[in-house]
């Protein structure tokens, strides 16, 4: 009988993934990590890792199955949180949920689970996975989950084969309300649990307060810059057929306007922003166009539509780049068209990739809003996700 550890986490998806793997024969082990202690900057009502424990244990008692419970918030805090603080300290927006599930549940997770003798280690993500023979080499495929609403293989695009050999996703072909009746009928305790949110094992936070443990308010200024002023930069941008130029990460700036207000610090917000910034006197709302660090100077538009949110393409260096499929790996010279999404729930966009020396740049069909650098962009063909890499900036 094959041995599959899975990761429970107090949560209904997890707990019907241990159902599934119990039915489809397996001997299931549940094993509740442990990942983050500090509670600065959690919202009120959030749940503690404390809770959700024993939400697993009793889940666990209920499928009789053992239960154990194994702490990794040190190489969470240094794979993870560390990293974080790192990337916004730079200007950048990382995504811990994507770092998560490559640095933790699929690398240090994964080792705990074999010390106990797992062939498999499972979790309760919507996504699938295939696999065939190739010149006589297994390779492995990870496929979108069949709930669109629901679909995780964004998070777990920076995954490898190795990882990717010893993963099981028992929900993946299921929608989520087929998950929640299963759950209910079998009277789990997380049948009626809401989701889980905010940041991958820390919880719902208030960001700058979570980020103000290591990184020191310092006041700029906030520059608007207007829409006029943007399109016709875009405009000269477009009339050349330079894709690297219009690859590269904020193109436009330096920009021109007139300072309208003070921040807290550059570090603190994002591309696509529209909440934090307390400036009135506008008739639409303001966003945040762009972030200068070394400065500390953060550019504003006003309205959804300005065209300082938009962006044609991106740029991948060659360090960031990584492939799932590493039978399909581009080389120099290299042009493909996949789609492409560059955030969880952003629908796909189709992209044309021109891997060069350097890295790969990405040129959309039709211009994006609100790219980010730190974030992963993941490429797909079809339902298959083949590779990803974080965007420079």
């Amino acid at each position: 009988m094959k041995k599959v550890v899975i990761g429970l986490s107090g949560g209904v998806d997890s707990s019907v993934a241990a159902y599934l793997l119990k039915q489809q024969g397996y001997d299931v082990t549940a094993l509740f990590m442990v990942n983050w202690h500090d509670r600065t900057g959690s919202l009120t009502g959030s749940c503690t890792w404390e809770d959700d424990a024993l939400i697993a244990e009793m889940v666990a008692k209920k499928l009789d199955m053992p239960f154990h419970i194994v702490d990794l918030s040190k190489d969470y805090k240094k794979r993870v949180v560390d990293y974080m603080f790192d990337e916004y300290r730079k200007g950048r927006t990382p995504n811990p949920d994507v770092l998560c599930n490559r640095e933790i549940k699929f690398d240090i997770f994964l080792d705990e689970c074999l010390k106990y003798g797992a062939d498999y280690v499972a979790t309760g993500h919507y996504c699938r996975k295939e696999e065939f023979t190739k010149d006589g080499q297994t390779i492995y495929r990870l496929l979108a989950g069949t709930d669109n609403n629901k679909d995780q293989s964004y998070f777990l695009c920076q995954l490898n084969q190795q990882q990717l050999a010893k993963a099981l996703f028992p929900i993946g072909h299921l929608e989520k309300p087929e998950v929640r009746r299963i759950a209910a009928e079998l009277q789990l305790p997380t049948a009626d649990r809401k989701d889980s949110q905010g940041i991958c094992f820390v919880g719902k936070v208030d960001l700058p307060t979570f980020l103000q443990q290591q990184l020191e308010p310092k006041t700029g200024n906030v520059i608007e810059v207007q829409a006029e002023f943007m399109a016709r930069k875009k405009q000269v941008e477009h009339t050349t057929d330079n894709f690297k130029k219009l690859c590269f990460a904020y193109p436009y700036k330096p920009w021109n306007g007139i300072v309208i207000g003070e921040h807290r610090g550059a570090h603190f917000y994002t591309v696509g922003q529209r909440k934090g910034l307390n400036i009135g006197g506008h008739q639409e709302p303001l966003f945040i166009l762009g972030t200068d660090v070394t400065r500390n100077i953060i550019y504003v538009g006003e309205g959804t539509e300005h065209p300082g949110l938009f962006r044609p393409g991106l740029f991948i260096p060659a360090e960031e780049t990584h492939w799932i499929r590493t039978d399909l790996q581009m080389q120099p010279g290299d042009e493909r068209c996949y789609e492409v999404r560059i955030r969880y729930r952003q629908p796909l966009e189709k992209a044309t990739l021109y891997q060069r020396e350097e890295g790969i740049y990405m040129l959309f069909d039709n211009e994006q809003r609100g790219v980010t650098s730190g974030q992963f962009a993941a490429w797909y063909d079809g339902d298959e996700l083949i590779g990803s890499g974080v965007i420079a900036g």
